[in-house]
């Protein structure tokens, strides 16, 4: 009898996540035919540039929104960052990506924190750090380049390389060092 009723629920949540997972793979379906593979930003403004990068990652199913005139902020794998595009109609087109972070008010303009920032640069090439606001922020800098149209799946990868490599540096920092350098949030409560 107790095979029975095992048999019985196995078999009843193998339909119902069957069936869960056929209804995520229609949707996913839809969702993937309406959003672009690549985006073309060929020929605009900054401006422009910027809401078509918007629109282009919410298609693809991206929590996103404008930061200013010329900022798209993004949420990836709980990490938020801005994407600025860089439109150059003679050359190389790029899209910045940002991410920030607040330094502890008792280090803010530390021997330490320069240390650290040019030890992060000299050894990494990723991305760029820099400190700003009379040294109370850190910015980290990376940049993807094309030629007027960028792939979807280049933007991806392009973010998931600076949240990879922001999450080894975090990982590499001594503990409590999250209690000294935070990230700043970038959009609105999520």
């Amino acid at each position: 009898m107790k095979k029975l009723i095992v048999a019985g629920l196995t078999l009843g949540l193998t339909m119902g996540l069957t069936a869960c997972a056929s209804t995520e793979k229609t949707a996913e379906a839809e969702v993937a035919a309406k959003a672009p593979d690549s985006v073309d930003l060929g020929g605009l403004s900054n401006e422009e540039a910027t809401t078509k990068l918007l629109e282009a990652l919410l298609n693809k199913g991206y929590l996103a929104s404008r930061a200013g005139p010329n900022g798209v902020a993004v949420n990836f794998d709980n990490s938020q960052f801005i994407l600025q595009p860089s439109i150059n109609p003679d050359g190389i087109d790029r899209i910045m990506m940002n991410r920030f972070y607040a330094i502890h008010p008792k280090y803010v303009g530390s021997k330490e924190m320069l240390l650290m920032i040019g030890t992060l640069n000299q050894k990494l090439n990723f991305a760029k750090f820099v400190i700003r606001d009379q040294g109370a922020v850190i910015q980290v800098q990376g940049a993807a380049t094309f030629v007027d149209t960028i792939s979807m799946e280049e933007i991806r990868r392009f973010i998931l390389w600076i949240d990879e490599g922001l999450r080894q540096v975090g990982e590499s920092l001594p503990k409590g060092s999250e209690d000294v350098i935070k990230p700043i949030p970038v959009m609105q409560a999520i």
